[in-house]
C-alpha cells in the first residue's frame, strides 16, 4: 500500500505523442498567470478590489502585508484563489473601503505592484473567478512548435486530466500518508486547519488514482450508468441514467466526475460507484472514514481554450486558458512528456 504521491503512477493522456521536454520556472518571468475574475468591480458599494501584479511573492506573503502593515483585520481581506512564488502573476484582492487612504504602504512591499482599484458590493472569497490565463516559457526544448501543437490539439479535442498537481502533497509526497493517520484513527497533532489539509491531501490522491484507473478502463472520456456528470458549460451536476449521454461525453459538453469523499457529496451508483470501490479497497478505505469533511465531486478533465504556441529565442512560449480549480502542471507534463516540479509557495490551481 502506497500511500506516497508519486506522479509517474498516473498516465499521460497523450502517451503516443512525443514530448518537448526542457525546463520551466528558470525565472519568475517565465511563468505568467492572469486571474479572470467572474465578475468585475462595480464602481460603487463598501470593498475595494485590488489588481495587483506580484513576482516572487506568495498569495500570503501580500495578505500578510495588508493584515500588519495596512491594518486590515485578515478576516476582512478577500481572495479569489491561490498563485504561485516563482511565477509573474496577477491578481485580485479585497479590502474594506476605509483602509483606502492607506494603500500607498503598499509601494513598500517589493516585488509587488498596484495596477487597479474600484469599488464593489461584496467581498472577494474563494472561487469568485473563472479560471486563469497562463504564458508559460519552457527554455531549452528538444522538441518544437509541431510538437507541441499535437499534443495541445489532443488536449483541446478530450479535455486535459484533472490531476491535482504535485502542490497538493506537501514535500516529499507524504501529506496522504498523514492524512490516512487521521482518518484511520481519528486523532493526531497539529491545528484543525492543517488536519483538513492532510486529510484534503490523501482526497486527493484517491482522486488522482480514479482518474487513472478510469484511464485504464477506457472511460476518460466516457460516462456511465451511475455517474455523477458535469455540464461543462453551465456547472450543473447530474445523475447519468440514460446511457445515450455517452454522446455528449464524447462531445466534452460532459464529464464524469470522481469522488472527494466526505459526508455530503454526492454518491455514485452501480457500475460508475464499483469503480470508486476499486480504489478505496486498495488502501482499506471506506467511505464513511471520511465523515470529517464535507466532501465534493471533481470533473475528470476539463476543457482547453485559448492555446497557442510561439517559438522564441529563449524558448517555446505556451499560452492557454484552464477554468478554476485546475493545474497548469498537469497541462505542462503532457507538453513536455515529464514530471513538472511543485513551485516553492502555495498552490498553483486558480
Amino acid at each position: 500500500m502506497d500511500l506516497v504521491y508519486r506522479p509517474e503512477r498516473y498516465p499521460f493522456l497523450t502517451e503516443d505523442l512525443p514530448g518537448v521536454g526542457g525546463e520551466i520556472r528558470v525565472e519568475p518571468q517565465d511563468f505568467q498567470v492572469e486571474e479572470v475574475p467572474a465578475y468585475l468591480p462595480k464602481g460603487e458599494g463598501e470593498h475595494l478590489y485590488l489588481l495587483l501584479e506580484k513576482e516572487g511573492r506568495t498569495t500570503r506573503e501580500v495578505l500578510e502585508f495588508l493584515r500588519d502593515e495596512v491594518g486590515v483585520p485578515e478576516k476582512e481581506i478577500g481572495v479569489a484563489g491561490l498563485k504561485d512564488k516563482r511565477a509573474q502573476t496577477r491578481q485580485w484582492f479585497s479590502i474594506p473601503r476605509k483602509y483606502e487612504d492607506a494603500l500607498c504602504l503598499l509601494e513598500n512591499l517589493q516585488g509587488v505592484r498596484l495596477l487597479a482599484a474600484d469599488l464593489h458590493t461584496n467581498k472577494l472569497r474563494t472561487g469568485h473567478l473563472k479560471g486563469n490565463r497562463f504564458r508559460v516559457l519552457i527554455r531549452r526544448p528538444k522538441g518544437g512548435v509541431a510538437e507541441a501543437e499535437a499534443v495541445l490539439r489532443r488536449l483541446a479535442e478530450k479535455g486535459v486530466p484533472n490531476y491535482y498537481g504535485p502542490q497538493r502533497f506537501g514535500l516529499g509526497g507524504l501529506n496522504p500518508v498523514r492524512g490516512y493517520k487521521l482518518v484511520k484513527e481519528g486523532r493526531g497533532r497539529g491545528s484543525p486547519w492543517l488536519k483538513r489539509f492532510l486529510i484534503g491531501s490523501l482526497q486527493s490522491l484517491l482522486f488522482n488514482d480514479w482518474v487513472a484507473l478510469r484511464m485504464a478502463l477506457g472511460l476518460y472520456d466516457r460516462v456511465v450508468p451511475g455517474d455523477w456528470a458535469k455540464k461543462h458549460a453551465t456547472g450543473g451536476e447530474f445523475l447519468v441514467e440514460d446511457p445515450s449521454e455517452a454522446e455528449r461525453a464524447l462531445r466534452l459538453e460532459i464529464s464524469a466526475t470522481g469522488p472527494l469523499f466526505g459526508k455530503k457529496y454526492p454518491e455514485a451508483q452501480g457500475e460508475a460507484r464499483a469503480i470508486e470501490d476499486e480504489v478505496l479497497a486498495r488502501y482499506g478505505l471506506k467511505r464513511e472514514e471520511f465523515r470529517a469533511r464535507r466532501g465534493a465531486r471533481r470533473p475528470i478533465r476539463v476543457p482547453l481554450a485559448e492555446w497557442k504556441v510561439e517559438e522564441g529565442p529563449e524558448g517555446l512560449w505556451l499560452s492557454f486558458f484552464l477554468p478554476k480549480g485546475s493545474y497548469a502542471t498537469s497541462l505542462l507534463r503532457e507538453v513536455m512528456k515529464k514530471e513538472v516540479d511543485a513551485p516553492e509557495g502555495e498552490e498553483g490551481e486558480s
